[in-house]
């Protein structure tokens, strides 16, 4: 069993995602200590690009603060390795296939090994493409978690028979960000998902509220919010751990009474 699948092994699972380094990396180390204490399943750590062409406004705002603060890859390995001694959930990065590329492939994924990195969640990198980092995610036994859009339509079978760890749909078209409600048919994809797949689906891309979450929980196998917390980090920086740490509380609230 992957560490990946004890985050499904108790309930729906709640999965936050923080830019690291936005403010700060110290400010990031807290908040992430809070989730987990507040009842996050999985965390994803957002490792900041320049052009992180799958994010909307909120996270593009969170990618800048940090690459301005001076936040690199091997400060976060060294943040995520601190919080190795405290915590023990399970945490993937969220990146871009380009940061890994120029890290090299090898080095950036045995190094997420070595400091218990579960899983690389790479949004831009094509599933047709995905053979020469999943080779090296093999090899380290780091999960690829894929990613399951409304448009992958005759894709899904394909995609979901092959995915590690757990896969990650998106409920909607378009960028990260929050939205007043979501109307894809997500009902529809978690089915055609599941047929397929042998490892927990989770649905992430605009949700914001304890009952938006429920809602794609009920259906999925967790739920994950990005665009809402890192709004929060932004309104009280440095602050942040402790307004972070109840809105999680609030999610994983409205995830077990499902």
């Amino acid at each position: 069993m992957s560490k990946i699948s004890e985050a499904f092994a108790h309930g729906k699972a709640f999965i936050p995602f923080i830019t690291c380094g936005d403010p700060d990396l110290d400010t990031t180390k807290e908040i992430v200590l809070s989730m987990a204490a507040n009842g996050a399943d999985l965390i994803e750590l957002g490792i900041p690009f320049s052009d992180p062409t799958a994010e909307g406004p909120v996270i593009q705002g969170a990618n800048l603060r940090a690459l301005t603060g001076g936040v690199t890859t091997d400060k976060i390995f060294d943040m995520v390795r601190q919080l190795r001694q405290d915590i023990s959930i399970p945490m993937v990065f969220m990146t871009y296939a380009n940061v890994v590329f120029s890290y090299g492939a090898d080095k950036f994924i045995s190094t997420c090994a070595e400091i218990g990195i579960d899983g690389l969640i790479l949004p831009d990198l094509p599933f047709e493409e995905k053979e020469e980092f999943d080779d090296i995610c093999k090899k380290y036994s780091v999960g690829l978690v894929s990613l399951i859009a409304p448009t992958s339509a005759n894709r899904i079978a394909m995609i979901a028979s092959k995915a590690q760890g757990f896969i990650y749909i998106v409920s909607s078209l378009g960028v990260t960000g929050v939205r007043s409600e979501i109307k894809t048919d997500i009902p529809s994809l978690v089915k055609l998902v599941r047929e397929n797949a042998s490892v927990p689906c989770a649905v992430g891309f605009g949700i914001s509220t304890p009952e938006q979450a429920a809602k794609m929980a009920s259906v999925s196998d967790g739920a994950i919010v990005g665009s809402a917390i890192v709004k929060l980090i932004a309104q009280y920086g440095k602050d942040a751990a402790k307004p972070v740490g109840e809105y999680v509380k609030s999610m994983k609230d409205a995830l077990r009474a499902i």
